[in-house]
């Protein structure tokens, strides 16, 4: 996850609750972007990256070390506007095919903690 203090990725693993990892993204939302990774406990894979920079995210899945889909996007921008997100410490330019309000990426997010389905979450755009 991205340090509040320092802005940059930081990646030690961290084991958190909900409502820690909820206040964590709080802090980074008023700092205006940040990165961060999520996986249930005792499994590396499937694994859930969000990054976001304003009121733009991205959603990355991980299903294996070779295999990785994209989230699409919730129409919160026309397909031919481009963002540049966070993603761990590099900014990276999406289309609007794959953008999602910060809110409604961090409901994915807590979805996916809560309950470790990828599935449900939505259309997913394997790379």
């Amino acid at each position: 996850m991205t340090s509040p203090e320092s802005g940059q990725f930081r990646p030690s693993e961290t084991r958190s609750e909900l409502r820690d990892l909820t206040d964590a993204i709080n802090e980074l939302r008023s700092l205006g972007h940040g990165y961060l990774e999520a996986r249930l406990p005792n499994n590396a894979f499937p694994q859930l990256t969000m990054g976001f920079r304003d009121d733009h995210a991205i959603i990355h899945l991980f299903t294996t070390e070779e295999s990785v889909s994209l989230l699409l996007g919730d129409g919160t921008l026309p397909s031919e506007v481009t963002v540049d997100v966070p993603i761990i410490d590099e900014l990276s330019t999406f289309t609007g095919d794959f953008v999602l309000s910060v809110d409604h990426a961090w409901d994915v997010v807590q979805n996916f903690v809560q309950t470790g389905l990828s599935e449900t979450l939505g259309e997913w755009c394997e790379l």
